[in-house]
C-alpha cells in the first residue's frame, strides 16, 4: 500500500471538516454522529480519530478554519502605527460582516455555531470556546475602544469594558436576527448603521458620521 503522504492526511481533513460542515447545517450538531461525517466524507472512522479527539474537537477545528482570519484580523487592530484605531475597528467589523453574508462557508458556519449546536456534555468544550473567544473578541474592542478615547482626549460615564460589551453584544444580535430571516434586512448596512449610532451616543463619532 503507497505511503500516505502529509498532503493527502490535509486533503482527508479538510473533507471530513466539510462533510461535518453541511451535515450539522442539515442535522444539527447533536443530531449528526462521527460516523455520518465519515461516511459523508468517504472514509473511515477511524480517519477522524486520527486527526480529532472527538466530535467537540472537530467542530471547534470547522470553525477556526472560517473564523480564525476574523479574529486574527481583530486581534491586528491598533498595531498599524498613525492609524485611527476606531476607524481600524469599524473596517474589521464591516469585513466581517461582508463575509458573514456573501461568503457561503461562513454564512453556513456561523448559522451553526448560532442556531444548530447545543451544548450537551459531548459539547461543553466547544462551550469553552466560544467564551474564549468572546472574552478575546471582547477584549480586543476595550483596547481599540481605549486607544480611540486616547487619541480623542475623552472620557466616559461608564467603563469601557461595558462599551466593548455592548459593541459585542449588538453585533452577535444582528448576525443572530439575519441569520434567522437574512431577507428581512441587509446585514452590512444594518450593521454599520447600528455601530454609527452606538458609537455615536456615547460620543466617539459626531451623529451624522459616515
Amino acid at each position: 500500500m503507497a505511503r500516505r503522504t502529509k498532503a493527502d492526511a490535509l486533503a482527508t481533513r479538510h473533507q471530513l471538516l466539510d462533510a461535518a460542515e453541511c451535515l450539522f447545517a442539515e442535522k444539527g450538531v447533536s443530531r449528526t454522529s462521527l460516523n455520518d461525517i465519515a461516511l459523508a466524507a468517504g472514509a473511515s472512522r477511524g480517519a477522524i480519530y486520527w486527526h480529532f479527539k472527538n466530535k467537540a474537537d472537530l467542530f471547534n477545528a470547522m470553525m477556526e478554519r472560517t473564523t480564525l482570519p476574523m479574529e486574527q484580523a481583530l486581534q491586528q487592530v491598533g498595531h498599524e502605527p498613525g492609524q485611527d484605531p476606531l476607524v481600524e475597528l469599524r473596517r474589521s467589523i464591516a469585513d466581517a460582516m461582508h463575509r458573514i453574508a456573501h461568503d457561503e462557508r461562513t454564512r453556513r458556519v456561523f448559522e451553526v455555531a448560532t442556531l444548530k449546536v447545543e451544548y450537551v456534555d459531548e459539547l461543553m468544550a466547544v462551550r469553552a470556546r466560544h467564551r474564549r473567544v468572546q472574552a478575546d473578541n471582547v477584549g480586543q474592542m476595550e483596547r481599540s475602544l481605549q486607544a480611540a478615547l486616547a487619541q480623542r482626549a475623552l472620557s466616559l460615564p461608564l467603563p469601557v469594558a461595558l462599551l466593548a460589551q455592548g459593541l459585542y453584544a449588538l453585533l452577535v444580535g444582528l448576525i443572530h436576527t439575519w441569520l434567522l430571516a437574512p431577507e428581512t434586512f441587509e446585514l452590512e448596512a444594518t450593521a454599520e448603521a447600528s455601530v454609527q449610532a452606538y458609537l455615536a451616543g456615547w460620543g466617539l463619532l459626531p451623529a451624522q458620521a459616515g
